[in-house]
C-alpha cells in the first residue's frame, strides 16, 4: 500500500474511496454527474488537490501486485516471457467482439476532467489555500494522469473521443455527439499538449522530496514515451487502415473525419513531428539524470552493487534513476513482488528468444566469429562471458537467493534450485526453464507469502536515453553525438564492449530471427536499427514496455502465415540429466504428459506439450489484434436509433460491430 502524508489521509479517505469507485452506468461516455458524490467546497486547499491525485495512482500508473511476479512479469505474452496458457491475441479467432464492458470506458478520463475542471479555474483565480508552488504542482499532477489515462486509450483502441470537461447524461444528444472518435494523432497531440502543461507546472522535486510523487523528469520521459510511439506507428503502419486516411481506415466512413487532414500536412511531417518531440524531451532527463552504477556484483548482503539492488530496494529515492517509485507498507499483507527468490518467477518463463538476443560482454552476437559464446548446455554457459544484465538477472542452480536475515520466511528457498520444470503450481514452476533475479531482494524478510515491503519502479531514466537513440534514427538515418554517448554510457554501464558499431558489423539478421524485433512490417530491418531495439530489449527486460514496443513497431505480421514457436532452456541436452528420466513423459497424445517433445524441438516448448493445446501448432497473429475491439454495446449507445450502422463510432480494423464475432477472416 502506498503511503500517504498522515495529515490528510484519515481525512479524506472515504471520500477519495468514493470518488475512486465511480462506476459505468452503462450509457454513452459511462459517466456518473459528480455532484452526486463530491461535495461542492471539495478541492479547495492543497492537501485536498493531493489526496484527489495521489487516489488515482494505482489506476494509471503501473506497479506490481500481490500472487505474481508482479510488474516483472508485465513481458508475459511477448517474445520475452511465457506463461503456461497460450494468450489468445496469438490464436486468431479466439479473441471476440465483447458484448459489453471493455477498453471503450471513460472512468479514468472523467476523474482527470472532474479535478482539472475544478481546480483549475479556482488555482487561476488564487482561491485554493495552501503553498502556491505546491497547488501548481498538484494541478501539474492532474494534467499528467489525464495524459497517462489517454495513453491507455491510445494504445488499445487508437482514434479516441477528445474530452476536456466533464459531462452528465440530461442531454443524450450531446452525449452522443461527443463520443465521436477523433484521429489517434489528434490524440496524441492532445496528450503531448497536457504533459506539456505538466512539465510546466510540476517541480523537478515533488512535495515530500521521496520521488514518490509524479515530477517533472517523469513526465518528460512520458513525453519522450508517447511522442516515440506514435511517431514510429505512424511510420510502420503508414499506407494501412491503421493510420488516419490510409487505406480504408474506419474513420472515412463518418463525416465528421471524412475529410480529414493532418495540420502538419501529411503524415510523413506528422511522423517527423512526434519524433522530433521524442528526441528533445528524452534530452533533457538524460542529460539531467545520471545512470546508478553497475559494479558487477552479484551475490552481495550490502549494498555493492547498486544497480541490481535498485530493482528490489524498499527506498528507491537514493537512485538517481528512478524517477518515481510505488512505497509498500510493511504492515501491510498485500505484496509478494521477491517472491521469485524462491520460485521460477510465478510460471513466467523466460524464453530462448531473449536469453539468445543477449550480446558477449566484447559485443559481439552468440554465432559471431571469436564471439566466446560457450553453447547453452547448462546454464552457467549461457551466462558466461555474456552481456552484464543477462549475467546479473538470469538464474542459475546454485546461486544464493538469501544472503541476510536467514530463516526469517516461511517459504523460503535459500539456495536457487535446478528449474522446476515438473512442477504444476504455478507459485514453483518454471515454466522455460529459464528464470531471472531482476527484482530479487537477498533479504529474508521479504520472504513471507504476501508480506515484502520491497518499492516498485515506476519510471525509470535509463528509457530515456533509449528513447532518444531511437527517435534520431528513425527521424534522421543516423546516430547522432547524443546518441551516440548515450548509447556507449548504457552499454558500459551493462560491461558491454562500448563499440556498437563492431555489433552491428557482425550482425546477421537472418540470424535474428527469433526476436520479433527484428522486424517491422513482415520484413527483417536494418541490423543499425535491430541493435538498437535489442539495446532496448536488453535494458528493460521485464519491465513491462515490450509489448508496448511490439505494437507500434508492427513487429507481428510475420506470424500470420509463419507459426512462432515459444522455446525455452535446451532441455533435450545434457540438462535433461538433472530429472528422472521417467518423470519427462513427453507426447502429444499422452494426457499425462508434462514436457514437450524433443522430435519437435531440442528446446523446451512450453505451450506445446499436449497436442489439444491451442499452442500446439505455434503461435499466429492477425493484423486486428493490434488494436482491441470496442465492444458491441457502445455501438447501440451512441446511435439516434439503437443501430450499430448509424452510431458515431466506427470499430477498429478487422473487427465487426457484432458482439461474439471474431476478426474478420476467422
Amino acid at each position: 500500500m502506498m503511503k500517504l502524508n498522515s495529515q490528510f489521509f484519515t481525512k479524506y479517505m472515504l471520500l477519495i474511496g468514493a470518488v475512486a469507485g465511480l462506476s459505468s452506468c452503462e450509457k454513452f461516455l459511462d459517466i456518473e454527474p459528480p455532484s452526486q458524490i463530491i461535495p461542492e467546497n471539495y478541492l479547495e486547499e492543497e492537501s485536498q488537490l493531493a489526496a484527489y491525485t495521489i487516489a488515482r495512482y494505482t489506476e494509471l500508473l503501473p506497479s506490481h501486485g500481490n500472487w505474481s511476479y508482479g510488474t516483472f512479469g508485465n513481458d508475459g505474452g511477448t517474445d520475452n516471457m511465457v506463461t503456461p496458457s497460450v494468450n489468445n491475441r496469438y490464436v486468431p479467432g479466439q479473441q471476440r467482439v465483447a458484448a459489453n464492458g471493455g477498453e471503450w470506458s471513460f472512468t479514468s478520463i472523467f476523474q482527470a476532467n472532474y479535478y482539472l475542471n475544478t481546480v483549475v479555474p479556482k488555482w487561476k483565480a488564487g482561491t485554493i489555500f495552501g503553498s502556491s508552488e505546491n497547488v501548481a504542482h498538484y494541478v501539474g499532477e492532474g494534467y499528467f494522469l489525464r495524459a497517462m489515462a489517454y495513453f491507455q486509450k491510445l494504445q488499445t483502441l487508437g482514434d479516441f473521443p477528445i474530452m476536456k470537461t466533464t459531462m452528465n447524461d440530461s442531454d443524450p444528444a450531446l452525449l452522443i455527439e461527443a463520443s465521436r472518435r477523433s484521429p489517434r494523432n489528434e490524440v496524441a497531440r492532445f496528450i503531448l499538449s497536457d504533459l506539456d502543461s505538466a512539465i510546466m507546472l510540476l517541480k523537478v522535486q515533488a512535495p515530500g522530496g521521496r520521488k514518490q510523487r509524479i515530477a517533472k523528469h517523469a513526465a518528460l520521459l512520458l513525453k519522450s514515451r508517447v511522442a516515440l510511439y506514435e511517431g514510429t506507428w505512424l511510420k510502420y503502419f503508414k499506407g494501412t487502415a491503421y493510420v488516419p486516411n490510409g487505406p480504408e481506415w474506419p474513420g472515412a466512413t463518418k463525416e465528421f473525419t471524412s475529410n480529414y487532414q493532418y495540420s502538419s500536412g501529411g503524415i510523413d511531417q506528422e511522423i517527423d513531428f512526434f519524433l522530433t518531440e521524442a528526441m528533445s524531451s528524452a534530452q533533457v532527463v538524460a542529460d539531467e539524470v545520471a545512470l546508478v552504477e553497475n559494479t558487477g556484483i552479484i551475490e552481495s548482503p550490502a549494498n555493492e552493487n547498486p544497480y541490481f539492488n535498485m530493482f528490489s530496494a524498499v527506498n528507491m529515492s537514493t537512485y538517481s534513476e528512478v524517477l518515481l517509485w510505488r512505497e509498500y507498507s510493511q504492515s501491510v499483507v498485500t505484496h509478494n513482488v521477491p517472491v521469485n527468490s524462491q520460485t521460477g518467477n510465478y510460471a513466467v518463463g523466460t524464453t530462448r528468444s531473449l536469453v539468445e538476443s543477449y550480446l558477449m560482454a566484447n559485443g559481439l552476437p552468440i554465432y559471431a566469429t571469436g564471439s566466446g559464446y560457450q553453447g547453452d548446455d547448462y546454464l552457467a554457459n549461457v551466462r558466461a562471458n555474456r552481456d552484464g544484465r543477462l549475467n546479473l538477472f538470469l538464474k542459475e542452480p546454485a546461486q544464493r537467493n538469501i544472503l541476510v536475515n536467514r530463516g526469517a520466511g516461511n517459504a523460503e528457498v535459500a539456495v536457487e534450485p535446478t528449474p522446476q520444470i515438473l512442477a504444476t503450481n504455478w507459485e514453483q514452476k518454471y515454466t522455460t526453464g529459464y528464470a531471472l533475479r531482476k527484482g530479487l531482494s537477498y533479504d529474508g524478510l521479504q520472504m513471507n507469502n504476501g508480506q515484502g515491503f520491497t518499492g516498485s519502479i515506476t519510471f525509470r531514466a535509463s528509457e530515456a536515453y533509449l528513447n532518444y537513440i531511437e527517435a534520431c534514427y528513425e527521424k534522421n538515418g543516423s546516430i547522432d553525438g547524443k546518441a551516440q554517448g548515450y548509447w556507449r554510457a548504457l552499454r558500459t554501464r551493462a560491461k558491454v564492449d562500448p563499440d556498437y558499431s563492431k555489433t552491428i558489423a557482425a550482425t546477421e539478421m537472418s540470424k535474428e530471427t527469433l526476436d520479433w524485433g527484428a522486424y517491422s512490417a513482415g520484413n527483417l530491418i536494418s541490423p543499425t536499427l535491430y541493435n538498437i531495439r535489442r539495446e532496448r530489449r536488453s535494458e528493460l527486460i521485464a519491465e513491462g514496455l515490450r509489448w508496448m514496443d511490439l505494437k507500434r513497431w508492427r513487429a507481428m505480421d510475420q506470424m500470420a502465415q509463419t507459426p512462432y514457436h515459444f522455446e525455452g532452456f535446451k532441455l533435450w541436452g545434457p540438462m535433461k540429466d538433472w530429472y528422472q528420466a521417467s518423470a519427462l513423459v513427453f507426447g502429444a497424445s499422452n494426457s499425462n504428459a508434462i514436457v514437450s517433445d524433443p522430435a519437435r524441438s531440442a528446446y523446451l516448448r512450453p505451450l506445446e506439450i499436449q497436442g489439444s493445446s491451442l499452442g500446439y501448432n505455434g503461435a499466429r497473429f492477425t493484423m486486428a489484434h493490434y488494436l482491441e475491439p470496442i465492444a458491441a454495446l457502445h455501438f447501440i449507445l451512441t446511435s439516434p436509433d439503437n443501430s450499430a450502422a448509424t452510431s458515431v463510432i466506427y470499430q477498429n480494423p478487422g473487427w465487426t460491430t457484432a458482439g461474439g464475432s471474431a476478426p474478420n477472416g476467422f
